[in-house]
C-alpha cells in the first residue's frame, strides 16, 4: 500500500489557481516526500461525487468559489471562525475520519496586515461586498476599533453586508458605489472586487494614502495599487493574502508548524512573473 498523502485545490475554474505551487513549495522546504498536492475542477454539481471517491489517503482540500458554502453540508464539523462568515476554505482529514472545515482566508488577511505593521485601525473601509467582503469585515473585527464603510453597487448587496455586520458584531455604514472615492482616505482600505473595478479610482488617490489592501495578484498591481504606492501609500497585495492563508492551511494539513513563508512566497512571486496568465 503507498504512503502517499494526497491534498489538492478544487473549484471552478480552477487553472489560475496558484495554491499548488505554494503548497508544493512547503512541501518541498519542510521535507515531505510523501505528499502530493493537486488541482481538479470541480463545481458544486460535481462536489457530491468527486467527495464520495476520497480515500484514506487524502488529508486536506483547499476551496475556492464556488464551493465555500456548497460543501458545509458534506462536513463532520465546521470551526467557528468558518461558521461566521458561512464560507469554508479548508477541509482536514483527521486521523479519526471525520472532515472538518475550516477558514483560513480570515486569519490570513489578519497575518498578512499585522505583517506590514498594522495591528489596529481607528476606522477602515471595503470596497465591494461579494464573498471575499464577508472575511474582509471578519478580520476587521479583529483590527478594527470604530465604524467600517463598506461601497457597494445594489441594494441587495447593501442588505447583505448589514447581515454580516450584525452577525460579526461589528458597526458597519452602508455608502453607494458612486462616492467610492471617499473611501480613499480612511485608514485602512480594503478592496475585494474583481480586476478592473476599481481602475477609475486610481486618479482619486490622495496625494498622502495611508495603506490599502488589494485581494488581486493577477494582473498585479492594479491601477489603483500601482498609484497608491506612486504617492506614498503602503500596500498589501493579493499574493500576500494567498500565501499566508495557504501557510495556515499546510499547518493545518500537515501537523508542521511553521510552515515555511519564505519559500512559498518566493515561489508565488516566481511563477506569477514567469506566466501570469497561467498563476
Amino acid at each position: 500500500m503507498s504512503d502517499t498523502k494526497k491534498a489538492a485545490v478544487l473549484g471552478s475554474p480552477i487553472a489560475h489557481s496558484l495554491s499548488p505551487v505554494l503548497h508544493r513549495a512547503a512541501y518541498e522546504a519542510l521535507g515531505l516526500r510523501d505528499w502530493t498536492y493537486g488541482r481538479f475542477e470541480v463545481d458544486e454539481a460535481s462536489l457530491p461525487g468527486f467527495w464520495a471517491g476520497l480515500g484514506p489517503e487524502w488529508r486536506g482540500l483547499s476551496l475556492t468559489m464556488p464551493l465555500k458554502r456548497a460543501v458545509i453540508p458534506l462536513l463532520d464539523a465546521v470551526s467557528d471562525v468558518a461558521a461566521s462568515v458561512e464560507a469554508v476554505n479548508t477541509v482536514v482529514f483527521t486521523e479519526q475520519g471525520r472532515r472538518v472545515g475550516d477558514n483560513t482566508d480570515i486569519p490570513g488577511m489578519v497575518a498578512a496586515l499585522r505583517e506590514r505593521g498594522i495591528d489596529w485601525v481607528e476606522t477602515a473601509a471595503i470596497l465591494g461586498a461579494g464573498a471575499t467582503a464577508s472575511s474582509a469585515l471578519a478580520a476587521l473585527a479583529q483590527v478594527c476599533e470604530g465604524e467600517i464603510v463598506t461601497y457597494v453597487r445594489s441594494a441587495a448587496r447593501a442588505a447583505e453586508m448589514r447581515e454580516w455586520g450584525a452577525r460579526l458584531g461589528v458597526d458597519v455604514r452602508i455608502e453607494d458605489w458612486a462616492n467610492a472615492e471617499q473611501a480613499l482616505r480612511a485608514p485602512l482600505v480594503i478592496a475585494t472586487t474583481p480586476a478592473g473595478a476599481t481602475d477609475a479610482l486610481a486618479a482619486s488617490v490622495p496625494g498622502r494614502p495611508a495603506t490599502l489592501f488589494d485581494v488581486l495578484y493577477d494582473p498585479w498591481p492594479s491601477a489603483l495599487a500601482a498609484r497608491w504606492s506612486g504617492c506614498g501609500g503602503a500596500v498589501v497585495g493579493g499574493l500576500d493574502l494567498l500565501v499566508h492563508q495557504a501557510l495556515l492551511q499546510v499547518e493545518l494539513m500537515t501537523g508542521c508548524a511553521p510552515a515555511p513563508l519564505s519559500a512559498m512566497r518566493a515561489k508565488g512571486e516566481a511563477a506569477l512573473a514567469k506566466s501570469p496568465s497561467e498563476s
